[in-house]
């Protein structure tokens, strides 16, 4: 995402987050050839913790949630291989030492399932951000996590409008669309 930001001539600063430890060491890679960029080697959730995620094969669809036997269905590469114990922060916690009050803040949250807890721990920081950008599921994939017209709802009571939506994750063998990217922006 951020690569592809910068190549399309994105001129401004990129904070990445990444709790997985060799998804981390890839990272961190790209990010020292930018000095654009920086990266943080924890997550964003509800407080600041340790919890473990579990890993799965194709490394992007590893969560802090149980995955669902739906969808590894749809996605055999999505099944789990190991754990690992990863460090989380509540963004509340970190903003002001990241970013400006006079930064306009575009806030992108992929985090398998994990959007409420993100967002539980962004209620002061959410104020301060312009956009957004956020994964949404539109049924269950990871066990407890907040669908689609929860997270619409959850963003609109801070400020937040739907502004479009991109076609992510679907199920190859019926189509169905089960993901989707919302950008929102305050009006």
């Amino acid at each position: 995402y951020a690569l592809q930001a910068f190549n399309l001539g994105f001129k401004g600063h990129i904070i990445s987050f990444e709790p997985v430890s060799s998804t981390f060491f890839n990272l961190e890679k790209k990010v020292i050839k930018n000095k654009n960029w920086s990266a943080f080697n924890y997550g964003l959730g509800s407080k600041n913790e340790e919890l473990e995620i579990h890993l799965s094969k194709n490394t992007y669809s590893s969560s802090l949630l149980d995955i669902l036997p739906s969808h590894v269905k749809s996605a055999p590469e999505s099944k789990i291989v190991g754990n690992e114990k990863v460090s989380i922060k509540s963004l509340d916690t970190i903003y002001s030492n990241l970013v400006a009050e006079t930064d306009i803040v575009l806030l992108k949250i992929d985090v398998q399932g994990f959007e409420k807890n993100v967002l539980d721990g962004a209620t002061v920081s959410l104020k301060k951000i312009k956009g957004i950008q956020i994964e949404m599921s539109i049924e269950e994939l990871y066990k407890g996590e907040m669908l689609y017209i929860d997270v619409i709802n959850v963003l609109k009571s801070f400020g937040f409008n739907l502004h479009s939506l991109e076609n992510g994750f679907f199920d190859e063998e019926s189509g169905k669309l089960l993901q989707v990217d919302g950008l929102f922006f305050r009006d």
